[in-house]
């Protein structure tokens, strides 16, 4: 038998991933605006990645505690920061490794590397939720 879906108070399961996906696009704009302004610095895209990835991490993690999952329990700021990026670790992984593969490969997304980021971040959406809000974000 599955296991009943976990429901934070107040907020439909539906909603909350919608506001989880909502809270995603905000950070693919973040990722993408620093991602650009460090490669008009002179990073090249892997390194510029990295750093815009981290960037848009932490502002998707402060915007899901307070939109998203903020009836759930709420850790201190640090300790809860840590775990987000701990427990996103995986769709991370697979975020760069798809970013890094698409712009190596060349062609559009080695041109527009904001190509690379959406297809990077579309692919870790529904992992990085599910832990998200099982590890992270636990119900209070």
């Amino acid at each position: 038998m599955p296991a009943p879906p976990i429901r934070h108070v107040g907020i439909p399961a539906r909603l909350q991933f919608l506001r989880f996906a909502g809270v995603g696009a905000g950070g693919f704009l973040v990722d993408a605006a620093v991602l650009w302004l460090a490669m008009a610095a002179g990073a090249g895209a892997l390194p510029a990645r990295a750093a815009s990835y981290l960037v848009a991490v932490t502002f998707t993690w402060a915007l899901n505690r307070t939109v998203t999952f903020r009836d759930a329990r709420q850790d201190r700021l640090l300790a809860q920061w840590a775990r987000f990026l701990a427990v996103n670790a995986l769709g991370g992984c697979v975020n760069y490794a798809i970013f890094a593969a698409l712009v190596l490969a060349g062609g559009p997304f080695a041109r527009w590397p904001v190509l690379a980021v959406a297809a990077g971040s579309i692919s870790a959406l529904g992992l990085n939720y599910a832990v998200s809000k099982r590890l992270v974000f636990r119900a209070a």
